[in-house]
């Protein structure tokens, strides 16, 4: 199976491969007399999405149509993907699309047509606690904190005062504002703007006592009055059907389920175990017709707007859906995790640090398992659920994160790597 991909010399080490975005895949495929030929005999084979060429009468025709398609699981266009914010990005999208369905010969929502980002952007988790000053403990309005901490950004301001126009300005007397106007230049806030603001804004943490201010703020981010609210709520499928018929929703809600697909055997709750990406791919979703928010200023509860009334027999289909945005553990995590400044890679136990003196390793080395050993012991006795195993292992963790002595830290580390090979062993 041939990538579309470009060979990149890198002086005497290897060649890497990267791939093609769609639309210079489509170029060079047009450019080539035998590649353009099988790409409209495909596009002429699939019409109207009969992936088993059943609409192809004659054995002949349908002989032609398959060897179309292998034909272009050979071409540049084949894995050829997008970059989100890019120059021409629908219409990276619209090729994308036509050559997935084409050759998956369906219309399903489980593969992201964006490149994944090449940082996993850890720096935000890191940098959460500059815009977050005060604990979350305290009454400290972290949101406030962090609309301050955009205003003092050049590109931050531009772009927020971008959106903010057009999300507020009343067109008519029926009409609060131009939606159309008002999601595009959400859009480009959440493309353009360096993560740390526009996630500080976003995913701020508010602290246990005082909510009210703070998580309101946090529910304005994105003007939900036009961006977000309508007259009436659709069903959540209907809602996303009508997704489904714009390239630039469809692919970002397809980003969306691909990277922040839950994981119940998971210690982080992300199947990829990736924060970073599934917060990205969220904000993504904001300035579509599936715009998601905070549907409630207490806690953290999301949702885009829609319910699953009126969804007769395919209520568990749209429950479920729903259920995506409302109870996504991978989703929840992400976001408490930037609000703590802890990225997902913590999880990953990292091995002991060697000291000079060998014996001196040697001898604590065997205290700290014994303890561990010890602690685990102690856990096993315990009855625990799925969600009580997890919080331990993150407790684990965490002690590793705020410890500043190399024995507690060591410890931790040895206790996680022993306790989740025992979640694992018993099924979790």
């Amino acid at each position: 199976m041939i990538l579309a991909t470009l060979v990149i010399g890198d002086g005497g080490s290897a060649s890497r491969h990267v791939r093609l975005d769609c639309v210079k895949a489509s170029e060079q495929c047009l450019k080539e007399y035998s590649c353009s030929t099988k790409y409209r005999t495909m596009r002429q084979c699939v019409a109207g999405r009969e992936s088993n060429f059943s609409a192809v009468t004659g054995l002949e025709a349908q002989g032609e149509c398959r060897s179309a398609i292998e034909a272009m699981k050979q071409s540049p266009l084949y894995n050829c993907r997008c970059r989100r914010g890019m120059k021409k990005e629908k219409n990276c999208l619209r090729i994308f699309w036509s050559i997935y369905q084409s050759l998956q010969g369906n219309d399903l929502l489980e593969y992201s047509p964006y490149e994944p980002v090449n940082s996993r952007l850890s720096d935000i988790f890191r940098l959460a606690p500059i815009i977050a000053v005060e604990p979350a403990s305290t009454k400290e309005n972290n949101c406030l904190n962090a609309a301050k901490a955009c205003n003092l950004n050049d590109t931050c301001k531009k772009y927020r005062s971008a959106y903010i126009n057009p999300c507020t300005s009343r067109v008519s007397v029926s009409e609060v504002c131009n939606k159309r106007k008002c999601h595009k230049a959400l859009r480009q806030f959440f493309d353009k703007v360096p993560t740390k603001y526009s996630y500080g804004m976003l995913f701020c943490s508010c602290p246990a006592g005082d909510q009210t201010a703070c998580a309101e703020r946090r529910r304005q981010t994105i003007v939900p009055v036009c961006s977000y609210e309508d007259k009436d709520k659709a069903n959540c499928l209907s809602l996303q059907n009508t997704c489904k018929t714009n390239y630039i929703c469809r692919s970002r809600l397809a980003d969306f389920i691909s990277n922040c697909q839950p994981e119940a055997h998971s210690i982080s709750g992300c199947l990829r175990e990736n924060y970073a990406d599934c917060l990205l791919s969220y904000s993504g979703l904001i300035g579509t017709v599936m715009t998601p928010n905070y549907v409630r200023s207490f806690g953290i509860s999301l949702s885009p707007w829609c319910d699953c009334s009126s969804s007769g027999n395919s209520k568990p289909d749209c429950d479920k859906f729903a259920e995506f945005f409302t109870n996504n553990r991978c989703l929840r995590n992400a976001i408490q995790a930037f609000g703590n400044g802890t990225d997902v890679g913590v999880w990953q136990p990292q091995p002991p640090i060697q000291s000079t003196t060998e014996t001196s390793i040697t001898r604590r080395g065997k205290e700290r398992t014994s303890n561990a050993l010890d602690t685990l012991t102690d856990m096993s006795k315990l009855d625990l659920d799925g969600n009580s195993l997890y919080h331990i292992c993150g407790t684990l963790q965490a002690q590793k994160l705020v410890s500043n002595q190399t024995v507690d830290s060591a410890l931790c580390v040895v206790s996680i790597v022993l306790f989740c090979a025992l979640c694992r062993s018993v099924g979790y």
